[in-house]
């Protein structure tokens, strides 16, 4: 599975953060793996072919994120001046929750990558103007 298609797996999965408590996610996790429903047409072959490798990087990275929390709530706090965290919306805050993690705590993703991606999932999952939010609050990261 590509790394784009892994990544919005793990955005879904955050996204339930803001339904569940930090202690169900790994319940959530697991139920959202052993589901064989895809979420939409372009997705039906890696619905039904998560290898296992594909099912560790997906529950390491989204428990990880879940373990970070605290950090990277602080972090959205401090870059979004006048936006406290329960304003931004909830597809808003997974995306910016899974860069900010890439951001700071994956050397393998370059943090280009990890801002154009959070922009993409903006794109896909949030209102038009969420995608200039996100890219901005990211921005300010990178100085």
């Amino acid at each position: 599975m590509t790394r784009r298609k892994l990544r919005e797996k793990v955005f879904r999965i955050l996204f339930g953060l803001e339904f569940n408590s930090e202690d169900d996610m790994k319940e959530q996790v697991e139920l959202a793996l052993e589901s064989n429903i895809p979420p939409d047409d372009d997705e039906i072959e890696d619905a039904y072919e998560l290898q296992e490798e594909d099912k560790q990087y997906i529950s390491g990275r989204v428990l990880d994120i879940v373990a970070k929390k605290q950090d990277i709530d602080k972090t959205i706090e401090e870059i979004s001046e006048g936006w406290k965290l329960p304003r931004i919306g909830k597809a808003e805050l997974a995306i910016l929750r899974l860069a900010i993690y890439e951001m700071n705590y994956d050397e393998s993703i370059p943090v280009k990558v990890a801002i154009n991606e959070a922009v993409e999932l903006a794109k896909r999952y949030c209102d038009i103007e969420a995608k200039s939010f996100i890219n901005a609050l990211l921005a300010k990261l990178t100085k």
